[in-house]
């Protein structure tokens, strides 16, 4: 998504009264640090995160805590292609008061952590803030995130508007994770004009005022608690495992809602344990589930002391990085981007890595920035990756071999996963990939993924022929999962999916910007490139919630034929298909297989084109 993005249409904003926030001095369920007495333990020494990871504690004023955010915030609102990464860590306890508000506003490549084991061990008395900045709503705020803390809204003075709810107006890559927010949420920009906003994810958290929708043209709400209910939709709104979730509905209103999530397992996160040491929790995976995982206690998982991981900086060699990998280190990388030449190999069953401050991994001389030998149970979340200018095959492969021809990595009870991880080809500088993701090994989750070429960034590293990459996803692992998938702008198939047993909830995609002509996109006697395509050979696999658009600015005369590809199998099943053609310019024929309507240029702009299943060569609308 960019500011070329089409504008839709959204309802009215709904606008509220302050809400009164818990008084200053409120206890929370958190865990202090023991006041030290002659008998007592010292404290355990603070881990060297780097200068970019800032922790605050609750002893601290809020207004050198305001002030220490607003500086930050001045630095990363505009620095969307910048190289600088932030995470701001928030120990156990009160924040703000209802006097004395703390907004904690949220700019490019920041990342807002509480630091206790639960979300109710931090509590912050005003607002954690993402709105856009650019004159485009919404539609660029990428490359943030909040997480494991609870919000009560108190509105700033001067800047009611934004903070008289909990807004969080993002667009894709800025999750928002374990959160509890005691008042309403909006993931609308409803203070900007235009007020747009695509693509949000939310996971794990307690939404207790109901949230507001709004402009936002795709969302996905993930194992969450929607408290006093959703409102608005525009055109693919998805809802797993959410209690108070609107009921299924496509596609009037555009609700897809599964009762349960097939499976899921929350992102790792660093907390602060009792003793004041700092650790990484693991949570469990989970099957069939719904909620949050906090709800009735602490979530199930285990527990990984610091000293068990590598905290790598940017100076730190791949070298280094491999070795302490190979002697059996988990992996945490602090804030900021890492060149890499040669790839992260990471080898060892179980292993942990996990970045904080989107720390970006940018490949250099065409290498593969990381790989997954053929172990299971491996986490990486939180990680960036860029491409270079010389081009990589890929920039993260999952299991060394395809599954017809070697191993099988991975078992549902303990699966590979992948959350939070986001790919740029292009937008800083130049970039070229092949692919950027290849999932090799079978029981992987791919949770919150983005795959982005880019389609804006600085002067020179966008085009047809400058920032190339053929496709965004290969999965070629069986019984493979993605909750939470984000393809854009890839030159060929957008994702292709080789494996048996595949699942996906919830698609977002638009087709490339920048084609030149239609023989430049084009196979066969095929216009363009399907965004989903299920490779013939597959017997088994299963979908809910895609959506595909078009916007070919260069070309508004370019066609794709279908945006979705599968074999014309009964146990291949498609729930809740969207195609929409933007800003009259390009136009989808089919929606799936030569079949559903066309979304055309300049004749049904924003109209979404919708089938509600397909099976075995059979749409119903």
């Amino acid at each position: 998504m960019s500011s070329l993005q089409p504008r839709s249409h959204a309802a009215s904003p709904i606008r509220r009264s302050v809400g009164v926030a818990v008084a200053a001095g409120t206890l929370v369920l958190g865990v202090i640090a023991p006041v030290q007495t002659a008998s007592a333990k010292p404290a355990p020494a603070s881990p060297d995160l780097g200068p970019n990871v800032v922790v605050f504690t609750p002893d601290m004023p809020v207004a050198d805590i305001q002030a220490r955010t607003d500086a930050i915030y001045a630095k990363q609102a505009d620095a969307e292609m910048g190289t600088d990464r932030y995470a701001l860590l928030f120990e156990p306890g009160t924040y703000g008061s209802a006097s004395t508000p703390l907004d904690v506003k949220v700019g490019y490549y920041t990342e807002v952590d509480g630091l206790g084991q639960d979300p109710g061990d931090v509590t912050i008395n005003g607002g954690v803030t993402a709105i856009g900045r650019n004159g485009s709503g919404s539609l660029d705020t990428f490359w943030r995130s909040v997480s494991n803390l609870t919000i009560h809204v108190v509105a700033t003075a001067g800047d009611e508007c934004h903070t008289q709810d909990e807004m969080w107006a993002v667009s894709q890559a800025a999750p928002m994770r374990r959160v509890d927010v005691k008042d309403h949420t909006s993931f609308m920009p409803y203070c900007e004009s235009p007020n747009y906003a695509s693509g949000g994810f939310v996971a794990d958290s307690k939404l207790e005022g109901g949230a507001l929708n709004g402009s936002q043209q795709q969302f996905y709400v993930r194992n969450s608690d929607l408290g006093a209910g959703w409102s608005n939709a525009v055109w693919n709104q998805v809802f797993s495992g959410t209690v108070g979730a609107p009921a299924q509905s496509f596609p009037t209103p555009p609700y897809t809602t599964l009762a349960r999530t097939p499976v899921s397992k929350e992102k790792p996160y660093l907390y602060v344990d009792a003793e004041g040491a700092y650790r990484v929790f693991v949570p469990s995976a989970q099957r069939d589930s719904s909620g949050t995982t906090w709800a009735h206690g602490h979530t199930a998982g285990r527990s990984l002391p610091l000293g068990d991981f590598f905290v790598a900086h940017p100076s730190d060699s791949i070298a280094k990085i491999n070795s302490a990998l190979a002697q059996g280190r988990n992996l945490l990388l602090t804030p900021g981007v890492y060149d890499v030449a040669k790839s992260i190999a990471v080898k060892r069953a179980n292993t942990v890595v996990l970045g904080l401050g989107l720390a970006t991994l940018t490949a250099q001389r065409g290498a593969v920035p990381m790989t997954v030998a053929d172990v299971q149970g491996v986490d990486i979340a939180g990680v960036m990756f860029d491409a270079g200018t010389v081009n990589s095959p890929a920039l993260l492969q999952v299991g060394s071999t395809h599954p017809k021809g070697g191993k099988h990595a991975g078992t549902a009870a303990d699966p590979t996963a992948l959350q939070d991880v986001f790919f740029r080809i292009g937008g800083p500088h130049v970039g070229k990939a092949t692919t950027s993701l290849v999932v090799n090994s079978d029981h992987v989750l791919l949770d919150d993924i983005w795959a982005w070429r880019a389609d804006h960034g600085v002067a020179g590293s966008v085009g047809w022929t400058v920032n190339t990459a053929a496709t965004g996803v290969v999965v070629n692992g069986d019984d493979v999962t993605a909750t939470g998938l984000f393809v854009e702008h890839y030159q060929r198939y957008n994702v292709i999916w080789n494996g048996e047993r595949g699942r996906t909830v919830f698609f977002q995609n638009e087709l490339p910007y920048d084609a030149p002509d239609q023989a430049a996109w084009r196979h066969g006697d095929v216009n363009g490139y399907a965004a989903y395509k299920v490779a013939d050979s597959v017997r088994t696999h299963e979908a809910w919630g895609l959506g595909s658009y078009i916007y070919t600015n260069v070309n508004p005369s370019l066609h794709a034929t279908q945006s979705f590809e599968v074999p014309n199998r009964p146990a291949v099943v498609m729930h809740d298909l969207t195609t929409v053609s933007l800003n009259k310019a390009g136009t989808i024929d089919h929606i799936i297989d030569g079949q559903g309507s066309a979304a055309i240029g300049g004749v049904n702009d924003g109209q979404p084109q919708t089938i509600t299943r397909y099976s075995n060569g059979v749409a119903q609308q």
